[in-house]
């Protein structure tokens, strides 16, 4: 049985401003921060959300310790991210 994967990115919402996060299943997330009620309300109300960073990572604890890192980093340290 393939290994699970877990992702961080970061989607950039409508109004500019940078959303991050960590998952599983990267496909079914951006689609629940564009279309669903329930998720992240930061995103919600920011809609459309477009994905400009993501990352595999080995275990779920090394995507939300990336996580964390990410949301700690100032504006530009996330546009150099995204760009890369």
């Amino acid at each position: 049985m393939p290994k699970q994967k877990y992702y961080v990115y970061i989607v950039e919402c409508n109004d500019g401003t940078f959303y991050a996060g960590s998952t599983n299943d990267l496909e079914k997330r951006l689609y629940q921060h564009n279309n669903l009620k329930s998720g992240a309300h930061y995103t919600k109300i920011r809609r459309p959300v477009i994905l400009v960073y993501s990352k595999a990572c080995s275990s779920y604890a090394v995507a939300r310790k990336r996580e964390a890192a990410i949301k700690i980093m100032s504006r530009e340290e996330k546009l150099k991210l995204t760009m890369l």
